[in-house]
């Protein structure tokens, strides 16, 4: 695939994900241009994945290099990792939200009870923590 390509499709993402959002923020803020620029943002998002898609497979298929499957196997071992650091922290973040602010709650009706509610906060802590030490004993093994 040519550069222009590549630096086409890119901006054609982009521009996909920041036109629809960027006219909802400019505008009054209702539920219904919400949908409408919601939509708008997944048919141009999803289009142009269709068209790089028929872009990028389009052409003729080659034979795989000897070395290619050493690099694959460490490039997943990579996503793997990204990934057990990005969806537990995303899943941390998510629980630190809620117990936080329900912590905040009680803390302001009864202030005796920070320690125990701190610790819930701590808990949900910890889930980031436990991906990020699965993401060091992946790539511990690459």
């Amino acid at each position: 695939m040519s550069l222009l390509v590549k630096i086409t499709l890119s901006v054609a993402l982009i521009l996909s994900i920041a036109v629809p959002f960027g006219a909802f923020a400019m505008g009054e803020k209702s539920k219904g241009r919400y949908k409408t620029a919601l939509a708008a943002n997944l048919f141009l998002f999803f289009g142009t994945m269709m068209f790089a898609a028929v872009v990028m497979f389009s052409g003729n298929a080659q034979a795989a290099e000897a070395g290619s499957e050493a690099v694959s196997a460490a490039g997943m071992g990579y996503l793997s990792a990204a990934l057990a650091t990005g969806l537990s922290c995303l899943g941390g973040g998510i629980a630190v939200s809620a117990a936080a602010s329900a912590a905040l709650g009680a803390i302001s009706e009864d202030s005796s009870i920070l320690g125990k509610s701190l610790i819930f906060v701590g808990l949900a802590e910890g889930v980031c923590l436990y991906g990020l030490i699965i993401s060091f004993m992946i790539l511990g093994k690459l």
